[in-house]
């Protein structure tokens, strides 16, 4: 009886300085004679735990700071080369060097380490292209992607075997990661890499649907 006592009355002293806030100004003395038990050490008084903990609370705050100018400065660096991408595809001006503009810009901007393009019609020109594959919209091969091809929704992370052994063929255990766009009625884009931490599911994808919108828009100009 006596402990449940002295825990409500620990609650009570507890809400009610939380309600008065000022009240150890009025009693300095008190303040200076409270001590506040530690997890890694001895008790300390309450003015140096103040301290302490706006001390930890400035590092966390600087330490945010630092990451969000990171992303900030990621970011801005994405922008410009998404606009360069965006504006080297507008450039061209056939179908083939499009997509050629596209391969080189992934492999070279965006440092991916394998860059493997799938379009639904044949293409002039680039028939030999090593990262370029032709498959038909209805060709069965295309069944894994068949859910992401109709939202256009990109993937990052691990992909399962049978879409890596289709985008990377014999090259398909080099690739731990890959950041796929699919592209509706147009096909798809493959950026694989050797790194397993390189893309994850749930990074951001904003950059990459811009970069297969200005790629299908481009590529609207040499349809028949």
């Amino acid at each position: 009886m006596t402990e449940t006592v002295e825990k409500l009355a620990g609650h009570e002293v507890a809400a009610w300085l939380r309600r008065h806030p000022g009240f150890l100004k009025q009693f300095p003395d008190l303040a200076l004679t409270l001590v506040v038990p530690r997890d890694d050490g001895p008790t300390a008084s309450l003015a140096s735990y103040q301290l302490e903990v706006l001390r930890d609370k400035n590092r966390e705050l600087s330490r945010r700071l630092s990451d969000l100018g990171h992303t900030a400065q990621v970011n801005e660096r994405l922008a410009v080369r998404t606009h360069q991408l965006t504006l080297a595809l507008l450039r061209q001006s056939t179908a083939a060097d499009t997509l050629r503009a596209m391969a080189a810009s992934l492999e070279e901007d965006f440092a991916g380490d394998l860059v493997r393009l799938v379009v639904h019609r044949p293409v002039a020109g680039l028939e030999q292209a090593p990262w370029l594959q032709v498959i038909a919209a209805d060709d069965a091969r295309l069944a894994p992607f068949r859910d992401c091809l109709a939202d256009g929704e990109p993937i990052c992370g691990r992909l399962q075997a049978e879409k890596n052994s289709v985008l990377y063929g014999d090259q398909a255990d080099q690739v731990s990661t890959t950041a796929l766009l699919p592209l509706p009625g147009v096909g798809l884009i493959a950026v694989g890499s050797h790194d397993a931490n390189r893309f994850y599911p749930g990074m951001g994808t904003l950059f990459l649907r811009m970069m297969g919108e200005a790629l299908a828009v481009a590529l609207q100009r040499f349809n028949d």
